[in-house]
């Protein structure tokens, strides 16, 4: 396998690097190795759940020009935050693999977790969503289901990227399907999944590519859409309000928008309230797992803005590297997030 990426590089380093590039948007995602005959139950790698779906490279650039014309046609958000997400998309080749000839679209199963926080002789119960933590799966495991699970011959190129339209790739290709929410349900998996791309050199006898579609259960069910805390899924549009997700707001540094509700916040990041309550994923909701509790002076000191070492080193261990609680860069987001839930 000649692989292009860091076997050292974590799953959560991975993830912090497209949330920070945008590539875990509401639009973008935000989640079958390409099962020839496309299995009805996820293959399981040592702790890896996974499904995948393979197809062309042709098929990328029609996949970009699909935002294009959105954009034309102004039907997506022109709130500045999104739009710098999907301006990264391109159709353009790895350039150190310019004979490209496949792409690559795996979920793999995550998990929600719950966290209490002490604070004022209270708890407050909290919720993590999946991606935003390392599992412990890395690169390196990744590349190696890539080459043993998926090419399954030596000597092909293999390389990473996020610089492409995710979501939207893994509906077209028939590896998931488009919920009201805009999000993408893999099967066994619902929503609680992280998405992955990686071309290959490697010519599939399979080319997966198909319409967009929508979730059958979604045709009669508006239950995302009325618990929706900053009214984002319209009930006569398919395509969200990207520009009202409270996803946008609170991965991102800064102060959150006056017009987000005080009682929208339901997360340390991201938004769950759609995925939480909708049937198909009440099976992965029910999976959901804990941390250890952070206690009462490690939680004054999140509010008070205080990262010492000490602090961000206890935090990383009990929360699985949740990247706003490892690096003091970005600890403000954590103080502003968690301010919002308990106060």
């Amino acid at each position: 396998m000649i692989a292009r990426f860091s076997p050292a590089f974590s799953r959560r380093d991975f993830l912090k690097t497209i949330l920070l590039a945008g590539a875990l948007s509401p639009l973008t995602l935000q989640r079958a190795w390409a099962f020839p005959n496309l299995a009805q139950s996820p293959t399981e790698v040592p702790e890896i759940t996974y499904r995948y779906r393979t197809f062309s490279v042709e098929h990328l650039k029609e996949a970009v020009d699909f935002y294009e014309q959105l954009k034309r046609e102004g039907k997506i958000s022109e709130q500045a935050t999104f739009r710098r997400y999907i301006s990264k998309f391109t159709a353009d080749l790895p350039e150190e693999m310019p004979n490209a000839r496949s792409l690559i679209v795996m979920a793999t199963a995550a998990r929600m977790m719950y966290v209490n926080f002490h604070w004022n002789d209270k708890v407050y119960d909290l919720i993590i969503p999946p991606s935003y933590f390392d599992d412990g799966s890395t690169m390196e495991q990744m590349l190696n289901i890539v080459q043993t699970g998926i090419i399954k011959e030596p000597d092909h190129q293999i390389k990473n990227t996020y610089k492409i339209p995710l979501k939207l790739l893994a509906v077209r290709s028939g590896l998931g399907k488009y919920g009201r929410n805009n999000i993408c349900f893999v099967d066994g998996m619902g929503t609680f999944l992280v998405l992955w791309a990686f071309f290959t050199d490697f010519q599939f006898p399979e080319d997966h590519w198909g319409e967009m579609q929508m979730m059958a259960t979604c045709e009669n069910c508006k239950i995302c859409r009325s618990l929706c805390p900053t009214k984002a899924i319209p009930d006569e549009n398919f395509i969200i309000n990207a520009g009202n997700c409270l996803s946008l707001y609170n991965e991102v540094p800064g102060e959150f928008p006056a017009w987000i509700p005080a009682k929208a916040h339901n997360a340390l990041m991201g938004c769950i309230k759609c995925q939480l309550h909708c049937p198909v994923n009440r099976e992965v909701v029910r999976q959901a797992g804990r941390f250890e509790d952070i206690s009462a002076e490690e939680t004054g000191k999140i509010l008070r803005g205080e990262p010492d070492p000490k602090l961000l080193a206890s935090l990383s261990d009990k929360l699985k590297d949740f990247y706003p609680g490892t690096d003091a860069k970005y600890f403000p987001v954590f103080t502003r997030n968690l301010s919002a839930l308990i106060h």
